[in-house]
């Protein structure tokens, strides 16, 4: 079994920066990716960011430019750094990870308003 724990979560105004962390633990023999999705209220799930194992990112064309994904992969650890934030940036973050199978942490809410 694996556990995902997010952390960095909060309140931001516009224009600022938030940084979240997602740790894994467990049975993990090997990464194929690690990542971000989100979902703002009353909208499906979507993709942020994701990093292959191979140091293949991939971004969200709504924060090219601003999001920056990166990892530790001795501490199986996935950043997410978020730059010049928006409101409607606003949602629940999950960390994913598939190692076999497709593995989600439980969120963390980023709430962008003035």
């Amino acid at each position: 079994q694996v556990q995902l724990v997010e952390s960095g979560g909060g309140l931001v105004q516009p224009g600022g920066s938030l940084r979240l962390s997602c740790a894994a633990s467990g049975s993990i023999f090997s990464i194929n990716y690690m990542g971000w999705y989100r979902q703002a209220p009353g909208k499906q799930r979507e993709l942020v960011a994701t990093s292959t194992s191979g140091g293949i990112t991939n971004y969200a064309d709504s924060v090219k430019g601003r999001f920056t994904i990166s990892r530790d992969s001795a501490k199986n650890t996935v950043y997410l750094q978020m730059n010049s934030l928006k409101p409607k940036d606003t949602a629940v973050y999950y960390c994913t990870l598939y190692s076999g199978r497709l593995y989600w942490g439980q969120g963390t809410q980023v709430t962008v308003s003035s």
